[in-house]
């Protein structure tokens, strides 16, 4: 087989379907028993690991969840909150306010928790942060 140059790769990556280029992927994790998965979540896996509990409890000071627990009365307003927030479409906001309770965002800084609970609680949602 020739080899093929990074750009006539991705030439050929780009005519696949997710469907095919999703079954390729699995196909070279396999095969080279390498895993695909992002760095930022490989690196905060090991250091949560590798320092214990009381990594754990330093993290989860800085980094919250914000969960939706209940949309409330005004579940349009909700939804509009929830695509602002994350920028998920119509559909997946839609599914995240009906799948209540559900996490809205993850790992976010205080900050940024705190006014995503204050604009979620304005519009009538129940909001705790984790």
């Amino acid at each position: 087989m020739a080899k093929l140059s990074t750009e006539e790769l991705l030439d050929a990556f780009k005519e696949l379907t997710l469907i095919e280029l999703n079954d390729f992927v699995k196909a070279f994790e396999e095969t080279f028993e390498v895993t695909a998965a992002a760095p930022v979540a490989v690196a905060a896996a090991g250091a949560a690991g590798g320092a214990g509990a009381a990594a754990e409890e330093a993290e989860e000071k800085d980094s919250f969840d914000v969960i939706l627990e209940a949309a409330g009365d005004k579940k349009i307003q909700v939804i509009k909150v929830v695509r602002e927030l994350t920028s998920l479409g119509l559909g997946e906001a839609k599914a995240v306010v009906d799948g209540a309770p559900k996490a809205v965002l993850e790992g976010a800084n205080k900050e940024t928790a705190d006014k995503a609970k204050a604009a979620l609680e304005e519009v009538g949602a129940s909001v705790t942060l984790k």
